[in-house]
């Protein structure tokens, strides 16, 4: 596929979110929520005799994508009729809570990372390091409380200058996406408003929080959502692979590279 102009340097931040968009972790996401809500379903339907029909990857990217752990269980359950005490973050993972059904997602989560880590995408790896070397600020923000580790265990912290995570995010009391304001918050520490950064999503929820903001560029990623749904919730441009959007005066490290070119060093 031919790439696309994209002034990068006419942007003075550019935000990442990182599941779907710098590591192929979305997948990892999407097979920690299918294992806990069909368990839970199952569970529910022996316990009331209403049968419920199973979760399946298209209640992942309607309810769950790109939003914040327990707003993706809460946004599922309604969408089943099913209503759960709210819990608290402390529940166990066994809990039938919010919270605990939230929290045994992110275990096995956990589970899946710490035992196969994660390869990031190649053509992500290339636009972060054609940024880096034009000294364009980059932060993650994501609505996971895993970015730290996923970025880490992908070998790419160094190149960020700020990682916006789920945790973060409710300590600041910042609403998830698709809220608007963890991109804005991102864009402020960079030192850019809105208009002057851009954003990079997946998920519709994370295109929409990017529209809603007004931000410069909204470029969605199509790892499964679909370019008609993320131009209807407001990228001005879809991509299948970040590849496309790298300059072309960029040269053609080797993605794997990475490692050997930290910041600071010489390109």
């Amino acid at each position: 596929m031919p790439r696309t102009q994209v002034d990068w340097d006419a942007w003075k931040a550019v935000l990442f979110d990182l599941d779907g968009v710098v590591t192929p972790t979305a997948v990892v996401h999407m097979h920690a929520w299918d294992a806990m809500f069909n368990a839970f379903l199952t569970r529910r339907t022996a316990e009331d005799g209403v049968a419920h029909a199973p979760y399946t990857e298209q209640d992942y990217f309607a309810y769950v994508d790109g939003k914040p752990r327990y707003d993706g269980v809460r946004s599922f359950l309604a969408s089943r009729g099913i209503t759960l005490p709210e819990g608290t973050p402390d529940d166990p993972p066994t809990a039938q809570t919010v919270c605990g059904l939230g929290n045994s997602k992110n275990d096995a989560f956990e589970r899946i990372l710490s035992s196969e880590g994660v390869v990031p995408y190649a053509g992500s790896v290339e636009l972060i390091l054609a940024l880096h070397r034009r000294g364009v600020p980059m932060a993650v923000v994501s609505s996971s409380r895993n970015a730290p580790a996923v970025l880490a265990a992908a070998d790419l912290s160094a190149y960020f200058a700020l990682v916006v995570h789920g945790g973060l995010a409710e300590e600041l009391g910042l609403p998830g996406k698709p809220a608007p304001d963890t991109f804005a918050y991102a864009a402020h520490r960079l030192g850019a408003t809105n208009a002057q950064a851009v954003v990079l999503e997946d998920a519709v929820s994370g295109v929409a929080a990017g529209r809603a903001g007004d931000f410069g560029l909204v470029i969605g990623v199509d790892r499964g959502a679909g370019t008609d749904a993320l131009t209807a919730a407001g990228a001005d441009l879809v991509v299948t692979d970040l590849a496309d959007v790298v300059p072309d005066d960029h040269p053609n490290d080797h993605p794997n590279d990475h490692a050997n070119n930290q910041p600071g060093e010489s390109p």
